[in-house]
Parts: C-alpha cells; structure tokens; sequence
C-alpha cells in the first residue's frame, strides 16, 4: 500500500489506468483479511466502479505524488462502507470467499446467475 494511502486508513486500494488495473492491501494484517481486501476491490473493478471524487486530479496528486494524475483513470481507496458501492463491493468478497469456502469442502452453494457471472468474469471453470 502505498504509504500516502495508507496515512488515510485505508486498507485497501484499486488504482486503474489506461492499460493496468493494480489492486494494493494492508500488509500489516492477517493473511485472510488480505485476501479479503483483494476480492473487495475485484469487486469494485468487477462492478465498474467509478472514482470517488471523479475527476478531482488535484486529490489524486496528494495521495499518489509520483504517478501522472493523467495517467490514473480510477482510484478506490476503501475506509468504510458507508456508500453503495463499497456496500456492493464487500457483499462480493463475501459471496466470492463462501462459495470458495464450500467448493474446498468439496460441495458447492446452490448455483445462481449472479454466481455464473461472477466466475465468468474471474475465470473460474467447473471441473
């Protein structure tokens, strides 16, 4: 996490630009809140999140100093769950780590759309 971010008390983070998307966590943590920091912001990049403060080059330009305000299309930086998005985003990283939870106990949850797109979107195949 880079450490402007950090000092936000965020612990999670989805930077994406033209070309790469890159997803920071918390390395002071668990490694299952890690991983739940990751699949929480695959879900922001999965439901086409949009930047908080969109457009606000300047905020960008604080928190990231090195990086070319240009350059960054979408910041997420997640320190609570008080908006829609973030609400969305975490109820994801849930269903993702149960159904994930479930197959390694060698069944599966009951399959739904929503499940069928989420493992399309992240390339997860049925054996």
């Amino acid at each position: 996490m880079p450490t402007p971010i950090a000092r936000t008390e965020a612990c999670g983070l989805w930077l994406s630009t033209e070309t790469d998307d890159h997803i920071f966590f918390e390395t002071r943590t668990s490694p299952l809140h890690q991983e739940h920091i990751v699949l929480h912001e695959i879900g922001h990049l999965l439901f086409d999140h949009q930047m908080l403060g969109d457009g606000d080059h300047a905020g960008i330009g604080a928190l990231l100093p090195d990086l070319s305000p240009r350059l960054v299309q979408r910041l997420l930086a997640r320190t609570n769950y008080s908006t829609r998005q973030e609400q969305e985003a975490e109820m994801l990283a849930s269903l993702i780590r149960t159904h994930a939870a479930a197959r390694g106990r060698g069944r599966g949850p009951q399959r739904c759309a929503t499940t069928e797109r989420a493992e399309l979107a992240l390339g997860i195949t049925r054996d």
